[in-house]
């Protein structure tokens, strides 16, 4: 993936030893193919220590430092979210806390339970519609980055942090909701009972 692939030529003469040798199989037992094709390289290439191994181990063993920093960078961003999401529920509760008295006037004076769940979590859109906007040229320019030492490479296409940043909103509406419903529904004679 870093480095671009160049014109093969080969060629085999009996003047030199084989260096490398690449052979197609197609077998349900690998273990015995391997051992075939080591007694066949006994006899090709006597006295020669046989070094085998397959092809998809060894691009595994060439790219496991890109799967274990995909595998890294999966479990940072599945502890953000949970991490957010934690501080978002906090939040809503103290903030809704705050305003039982409000939410209980608005209910005796005729507001739905859609509309205070709405007045409530709309709080908390824009912070995230404006963590989106400084967030998404960041993230644009480090993806751009680090994608220029493959060469090899996808270009990023603009839906993705549009997908993002919906999945965001989605996830903080599901969060604060369940605060903000349950303030909603709660009878407002216990809010205002204290006035």
């Amino acid at each position: 993936m870093h480095e671009e692939t160049a014109p093969l030529s080969i060629s085999m003469t009996n003047s030199k030893s084989i260096g490398y040798l690449l052979i197609r199989v197609n077998s349900q037992n690998p273990v015995a193919t391997m051992e075939l094709v080591k007694k066949t390289y006994a006899i090709v290439e006597p006295g020669v220590e046989f070094k085998g191994s397959f092809v998809d181990e060894n691009i595994e063993r060439w790219y496991k430092s890109e799967g274990q920093l995909a595998q890294m960078f999966s479990v940072a961003a599945l502890v953000a979210i949970i991490l957010s999401c934690m501080g978002l529920f906090g939040m809503a509760s103290i903030i809704i806390r705050q305003r039982v008295k409000e939410i209980g006037v608005r209910k005796v004076l005729g507001a739905s339970v859609s509309g205070i769940a709405v007045l409530v979590t709309r709080e908390f859109i824009w912070p995230i519609a404006i963590a989106l906007l400084i967030a998404t040229p960041i993230a644009w320019w480090a993806m751009g980055t680090w994608l220029q030492d493959f060469v090899y490479r996808i270009n990023i296409k603009w839906w993705v942090f549009i997908l993002a940043g919906g999945l965001s909103v989605l996830i903080a509406i599901l969060t604060v909701s369940f605060q903000s419903v349950k303030a909603a529904i709660a009878n407002p004679v216990k809010s205002l009972r204290t006035e």
